[in-house]
C-alpha cells in the first residue's frame, strides 16, 4: 500500500554556496519546512533581497514496502526557482520552476538499513531560462511547501508524469439531473492480474458510483443519478477513490475530490454556472505573508480564502503563478472561480529554453490540477507587453493557448493584457476570453475613465469575452484627509476609488470578470511608494492581514448579502473644522447615523454608501451606525490640527497619476508647440528606456528628466528598460502636452546606438 512520510522537519540549511557535503551537516542552521530564506528581506523595505544559491539537508530512513520491489519516491510541492536534489551523494533529479510539484524515483540510491542522506541545492537568481524574468513581486528563495517521502509497490499509479496524481477525472451534468464521470488512471508495472477498481462517494460517504476496469485500459464513464451540482453557494464535492488491486490485494490507491458544474462566458451576457447568469467579481492573490514570505501552511492558506470568502467574492485570480494545492482545496470547498495561470509575465525572454519552461510549466500547471472544480481559467501571460511585442511572442502565445486546450478542453484560456496594450492588433483572439490590466486613477488618467474605455473596447469587439484583471491603488493606513485625491496613498482615496468601480463594474455585466488587484499587500522589494517601501500597498487588507482597509467593505457591502453596516475613517480619528463628514456603507435598505446617543439622521443608501454632515463637538466624540438588525461604532476627537502623519511626507500637490517621474519646468523648451516628429534613427518618446541607455550623452539628459529615479541599478531594472517612453508619460500622468512634445523634440537630437 502507499505510503506517505512527511519531512517537514528538522533540515539543516546554509545561506552559503558551500557545495555538496558529503555527510550530515551538524553545524548548518536548523529549519523547519516550510522555509524562505527571503522570509524577511523580501518585504522588509531595505531595497533588494538575497538572491543566492543555498543548501538543505535532511537524512531519513528507507520505507519499506510488505512485498518485495517496492518503490521510493521523494516530493517536493515547491521550491523556488531552480532545485537539484541529491541522495546520498548522487544527483537524482533537477527541477526549472518555483511554484509546481516534482518528484523523483530514489528507489536505487536509498541505502537498506541505514539512514539516507537527502541534500538540496536551490538558487532563485536570475537567468534567461527560467520563468518569471521580471515581475513586480519578490521571487522568494527556498523550499517553501512540504517536502514527503512516498514509498509505493512495485506496481502503482504513475507518480512521474509532470506531478500529477495520476488520476483524472471529467464530471459532466446531464440533463436527466444526473452526471457522468469520465475517468481515466495511470498504471505503471502491473500485468493482467491487476484491476483498478472505481468508487465515487457523495457527501455522506455514501457509495453513488462503481466500475472495475482492466488495468491497462483503464478508462470508463460512471453516471450517477440525482447529482448534486457544485457552484459558489454549494459548492458539493465528491470523493473519487482509485484502488489498484490483485486477485484480493490492494496495492495502491488514490482518492480526489471533484465537482459537477458547467459554465460559459458569452460577449453580451457575461459568465453563467450551471445555467445561471452570474457575474464572476472579485480578487487577485499572492501567496505571501509578512516576515514568512511564501512559506506559508495550510492552515494560513485556509484563513485567506476564508477572508475572501467573507469579502463576498465568487472569483480569484491567482497570481502569477501556480499557487499551493492547499489553496486549491480552500477554493474547492468554499466555492471560487479560479483563473490558475503561469508566470510567462512583463518580459519574453529570447532564450528559446525559456520558452520550453513555459510549455512546462503549462503541463504542470494542468496537469497537476485538473481534478479541482474551482478552477475554471488557465492564464497564459500578464502584461506580456511590457517587454515589447514581436511576431515571435504572438506565436508563442498561440502555441501555449493550444497546448491549454489540448491538455484540457474543459476549460477556458484567457490572458491579462497590460492597459496600453492596443484595442486592435495580433494579441486578440489568441484566447477564449480576455481581461484588461487598468489603473486608471492611480497610474494616469481619471478614475472616471475606466468605464468609458471599456464600453469603447465593447463597441468595437462585440465578439470578445471581455474582463478587468487588475485595478486598484495603493492605500496605507496612517494617511488620511478631508479631501482624498489621487498620490495622497491615504485610506480614504483608495475607498473613493473602489466605491467607483464597485459601481462601474456592478453596471456592466457583460464583464465576464473582475479581480481587484489585490486582496493582500505583498512582498515586492524593489518598491517604495507612499513611505511604505519593500511592498505593494494595493491590498485590501494588510500584508499581516491584520487590518481590513475601509475599502474591504465597500465590496462587501455589494457582495456579500448577508447584513453588514460599516463606519468608515475609523483610523482617521483626529479631524479638525466645524462640518465633518462621516461615510457609512452597508447593503440595507437603510442606515441610521447616531453622535454621543442624539440621531443624526436617516438615509437610503446609494450604491451602498451614505454620507451624513455633522458638527461634532470639541474632544471625543462617538458615532453609532445602525442598519437593520446590524451595528458599528467609533470615536473621533475633534482636534484644533490634525497629526501631521496623516500626510504623506513630500506630497506632490499634483492631481496626475502615482507614479510622478519626470520634471518639465526648467527642463524643456514649453513654448515651442510643433508636431512631434519620429526620423529613423533618431531617439524619441517612441524609443525604450533601454534604447536612451544606451546613448551615453542621451542618457544623462534623461536621468536628469527623472530625477535619477530611473536607472540600471533598479532592482527592477530588467522589466523598465523595456518600457518605450510615452508608455513611461501615461503612467506619470502629470506633464502637459507641450512638455511631452518639447521632451520628445530634445531625444530627437540624440542618435540610436546599436
Amino acid at each position: 500500500m502507499r505510503n506517505i512520510i512527511n519531512i517537514n522537519e528538522n533540515w539543516k540549511f546554509i545561506q552559503e554556496d558551500v557545495g555538496l557535503p558529503t555527510s550530515y551537516p551538524t553545524d548548518w542552521q536548523t529549519v523547519d519546512v516550510p522555509h524562505s530564506w527571503n522570509a524577511v528581506d523580501g518585504n522588509d523595505g531595505n531595497g533588494s533581497y538575497d538572491r543566492g544559491n543555498y543548501w538543505y539537508a535532511k537524512t531519513f530512513e528507507t520505507p519499506k514496502q510488505p512485498l518485495a520491489g517496492g518503490r521510493v519516491f521523494v516530493e517536493f510541492m515547491g521550491v523556488n526557482s531552480e532545485a537539484t536534489v541529491y541522495v546520498n551523494g548522487t544527483k537524482v533529479t533537477y527541477h526549472e520552476g518555483g511554484y509546481s510539484t516534482f518528484r523523483a524515483d530514489i528507489t536505487e540510491y536509498c541505502k537498506e538499513d541505514e539512514e539516507n542522506l537527502l541534500v538540496v541545492e536551490v538558487t532563485n537568481k536570475a537567468n534567461d531560462y527560467v520563468y518569471p524574468q521580471h515581475a513586480d513581486f519578490t521571487f522568494y528563495g527556498g523550499i517553501y511547501r512540504d517536502v514527503n517521502i512516498i514509498s509505493v509497490p512495485n506496481a502503482h499509479f504513475d507518480l512521474e508524469y509532470y506531478g500529477g496524481p495520476g488520476i483524472m477525472v471529467t464530471p459532466k451534468p446531464t440533463e436527466c439531473g444526473g452526471a457522468t464521470f469520465e475517468i481515466e488512471s495511470w498504471v505503471k508495472n502491473a500485468d493482467e492480474n491487476f484491476t483498478v477498481q472505481y468508487s465515487i462517494f457523495d457527501e455522506d460517504g455514501e457509495e453513488v458510483g462503481y466500475a472495475v476496469r482492466p488495468a491497462d485500459a483503464t478508462k470508463t464513464t460512471i453516471f450517477v443519478p440525482d447529482a448534486n451540482l457544485w457552484d459558489f453557494d454549494e459548492p458539493y464535492l465528491y470523493t473519487v477513490v482509485a484502488e489498484l488491486q490483485r486477485r484480493n490485494e490492494t496495492y495502491d490507491d488514490l482518492e480526489v475530490t471533484v465537482g459537477v458544474r458547467e459554465f460559459k462566458c458569452d460577449p453580451q451576457e457575461g459568465f453563467s454556472i450551471n445555467g445561471v447568469p452570474t457575474p464572476l467579481r472579485g480578487v487577485s492573490r499572492h501567496q505571501d505573508v509578512m516576515y514568512l514570505g511564501n512559506a506559508l501552511t495550510r492552515e494560513e492558506h485556509f484563513d485567506d480564502a476564508y477572508l475572501i470568502k467573507e469579502l463576498g467574492a465568487n472569483t480569484i485570480r491567482l497570481a502569477h503563478y501556480q499557487h499551493s494545492q492547499d489553496f486549491y482545496d480552500a477554493c474547492d470547498e468554499l466555492g471560487f472561480a479560479i483563473w490558475a495561470e503561469i508566470p510567462f509575465i512583463s518580459v519574453m525572454s529570447k532564450n528559446p529554453a525559456a520558452h520550453q519552461n513555459c510549455i512546462e510549466q503549462m503541463k504542470e500547471l494542468i496537469i497537476q490540477n485538473y481534478n479541482h472544480p474551482s478552477i475554471m481559467f488557465w492564464g497564459v501571460s500578464n502584461e506580456i507587453l511590457i517587454g515589447g511585442i514581436s511576431e515571435q511572442l504572438v506565436e508563442n502565445h498561440k502555441e501555449l493557448n493550444a497546448l491549454a486546450k489540448e491538455l484540457d478542453p474543459t476549460r477556458l484560456t484567457t490572458i491579462a493584457h497590460v492597459s496600453f496594450t492596443p484595442i486592435d492588433g495580433p494579441m486578440h483572439y489568441i484566447t477564449d476570453t480576455e481581461s484588461y490590466n487598468h489603473y486608471f486613477g492611480w497610474y494616469g488618467g481619471k478614475m472616471e475613465d475606466n468605464g468609458p474605455w471599456l464600453d469603447n473596447f465593447h463597441e468595437k469587439h462585440p465578439n470578445i469575452c471581455l474582463g478587468v484583471s487588475e485595478y486598484g491603488c495603493e492605500g496605507i493606513i496612517t494617511y488620511h484627509g478631508p479631501e482624498p485625491k489621487c498620490k495622497d496613498y491615504s485610506e480614504d482615496y483608495q475607498a473613493m476609488y473602489h466605491e467607483h468601480m464597485a459601481k462601474v463594474l456592478d453596471e456592466r455585466p457583460w464583464i465576464w470578470s473582475s479581480h481587484v488587484w489585490n486582496m493582500f499587500d505583498f512582498g515586492c522589494a524593489a518598491r517604495d511608494e507612499g513611505g511604505v517601501a519593500g511592498r505593494n500597498n494595493k491590498g485590501l487588507i494588510t500584508m499581516d492581514r491584520k487590518t481590513k482597509k475601509d475599502s474591504y467593505y465597500i465590496y462587501k457591502a455589494y457582495w456579500n448579502p448577508e447584513p453588514m453596516v460599516h463606519l468608515c475613517g475609523k483610523r482617521y480619528a483626529q479631524r479638525a473644522g466645524e462640518e465633518r463628514e462621516i461615510k457609512v456603507y452597508t447593503n440595507q435598505d437603510s442606515v441610521t447615523l447616531y453622535m454621543n446617543g442624539e440621531e443624526v439622521g436617516t438615509q437610503a443608501p446609494v450604491d451602498h454608501i451614505a454620507i451624513f454632515t455633522v458638527n461634532m463637538k470639541d474632544g471625543e466624540n462617538i458615532f453609532l451606525a445602525v442598519a437593520g438588525e446590524v451595528k458599528d461604532t467609533m470615536t473621533i476627537e475633534k482636534v484644533e490640527v490634525e497629526p501631521e502623519i496623516y500626510v504623506l511626507p513630500g506630497q506632490d500637490e499634483g492631481e496626475g497619476g502615482a507614479a510622478n517621474w519626470f520634471v518639465a519646468e526648467g527642463d524643456v523648451d514649453l513654448e515651442d508647440d510643433s508636431p512631434m516628429e519620429f526620423p529613423e534613427g533618431k531617439l524619441s518618446i517612441k524609443s525604450t528606456i533601454g534604447q536612451i541607455y544606451k546613448n551615453e550623452a542621451a542618457w544623462e539628459f534623461f536621468s536628469k528628466m527623472t530625477q535619477g529615479k530611473v536607472g540600471p541599478d533598479m532592482p527592477m531594472w530588467g522589466m523598465m528598460e523595456n518600457f518605450a517612453v510615452e508608455m513611461m508619460l501615461g503612467m506619470a500622468g502629470n506633464l502637459p502636452e507641450a512638455a511631452i512634445k518639447a521632451l520628445n523634440k530634445q531625444l530627437n537630437q540624440f542618435d540610436v546606438v546599436e
